[in-house]
């Protein structure tokens, strides 16, 4: 049993991690940029320690002062949150070198799944569906020429290094072929050092959906469930909810038992997701495996009564999970909105500032996770969510209605925030219905209205 963590992260995050630890009766210590001394997250933890002035490379990314500060502070685990370094390998194979416990799979693991040729080898190993490519790099042109013949258009060209959507090349014919290798080449060694790049099939419409996992140190593995992420903008997730609408049950038991297979075949301990996009036919494939908590966790907290964050806690610390696939279950609607300091009528261009009113939502089936509090003042350094709005019901109907609901009474006055979006995607036929993929806010103009 773990007696004191220390939370290696800031905002909603790290005050909802703390909330756990102090449910189960752990000592919680916080760390801090001077930026965010006043933060609650400071506040309600047992202890914190100040890790420099703001800058995040000297602060949250700092890998020598938060083992420091948890050495100081005779932590004897670290919980790393989401972003910043919950899924840096190095990171963790530091803290469990310091004989420190990381809250999270193994470095290995993190590190398997954080390769995305390895990753993908991986899945397939654990018959686990993968676009069709090459699931590696690919040794020369004609290499490529062959697979393309073989998968058909449209493809797609990634830097087997990169990500942000460098070196990546949307190939619609085979008279484009040529040229986009050359272009997805050259950036890919421009940007990452390494001229690498892997061919597959490019799903142009298509689904987001991911798959919650927890498992322990005793080869037990669960699903608790799939979210529905497609609502995006430039790959940036806007709301989730689950049930995913339309997802064929059996389509969504095969995703749960690939789910499993893959946390088993990783040796994984703790929380992640394993993340799918299903094409129109509700084929699905695997597209990564994130090896930590997620931002949009507490939907399927609300839909399955499972706090993942203390069983993911308890797993660390060496503890079984007290349930089996079978006692996991799933009622109702869940619905999360993220609520950034953002103008979406200017460019979604950052609104930090003081907090000079505020009225958070309320009443049944609402969830608030938020740090902020009237006088905070939002730093401009850091990411810009501010909170996260999540709600529950018997069906999605109500669900719909509750969230407007929400968003309606949540009321912030010093800031911009992308409130007013979310009630606009709300209010579209589409997305009521259910009927929406990951073009849906430039297919339906969201942003134009």
């Amino acid at each position: 049993m773990l007696k004191r963590v220390l939370v290696a992260n800031r905002g909603e995050i790290a005050l909802r991690v703390i909330r756990s630890l102090k449910e189960i009766g752990v000592e919680s210590v916080a760390v801090y940029a001077q930026a965010d001394k006043e933060s609650l997250h400071v506040k309600y933890a047992d202890k914190a320690l100040c890790i420099g002035k703001g800058n995040l490379r000297e602060t949250y990314l700092n890998k020598g002062e938060i083992i420091t500060a948890a050495k100081v502070a005779k932590a004897d685990a670290i919980h790393p949150g989401y972003g910043f370094l919950s899924e840096n390998a190095e990171f963790a194979k530091l803290v469990n070198a310091y004989g420190i416990v990381f809250i999270g799979p193994s470095p290995e693991t993190i590190s398997r799944m954080g390769d995305k040729i390895a990753a993908v080898k991986t899945a397939l190993e654990a018959d686990v569906p993968v676009i069709p490519g090459s699931h590696g790099a690919v040794e020369s042109d004609q290499e490529v020429m062959r697979i393309a013949s073989e998968i058909g258009y449209p493809l797609i060209i990634k830097a087997a290094a990169g990500g942000g959507g460098k070196g990546m090349r949307i190939v619609r014919e085979e008279a484009e072929l040529a040229e986009n290798l050359h272009l997805a080449r050259n950036e890919a060694q421009n940007f990452f050092g390494n001229d690498s790049v892997y061919v597959e099939r490019f799903i142009e419409v298509g689904r987001h959906v991911e798959v919650q996992i927890l498992a322990d140190g005793y080869g037990n593995a669960v699903s608790v469930g799939e979210r529905e992420c497609s609502i995006q903008r430039r790959h940036q997730k806007l709301i989730e909810e689950s049930p995913a609408p339309f997802l064929p049950q059996q389509v969504r038991q095969k995703m749960f038992d690939s789910a499993v297979r893959l946390a088993k075949q990783t040796d994984y301990i703790g929380a992640g997701t394993v993340e799918y996009i299903v094409d129109e036919q509700n084929r699905f494939y695997f597209i990564e495996m994130n090896t930590r908590i997620q931002v949009e966790h507490p939907v399927t907290e609300l839909c399955s009564d499972i706090d993942l964050v203390r069983h993911q806690i308890l797993v660390a610390g060496g503890a079984k999970l007290p349930f089996t696939q079978q006692e996991v279950l799933h009622e109702g609607h869940s619905i999360e909105c993220r609520i950034n300091a953002e103008d979406p009528d200017k460019g979604f261009i950052p609104s930090p500032g003081t907090i000079t009113h505020l009225i958070l939502p309320g009443g049944p089936g609402v969830r608030i996770d938020s740090h902020i509090y009237p006088g905070y003042t939002i730093p401009h350094l850091y990411d810009s969510l501010v909170a996260k709005i999540i709600v529950h019901a018997e069906n999605r109907d109500v669900a719909i209605a509750r969230m407007k609901r929400a968003l309606h009474e949540f009321k912030v006055e010093g800031i911009e925030t992308t409130i007013p979006l979310h009630l606009k995607i709300l209010d579209n036929e589409r997305f009521k219905q259910g009927k929406y993929n990951t073009d849906f806010i430039s297919r339906e103009k969201i942003l134009a209205q």
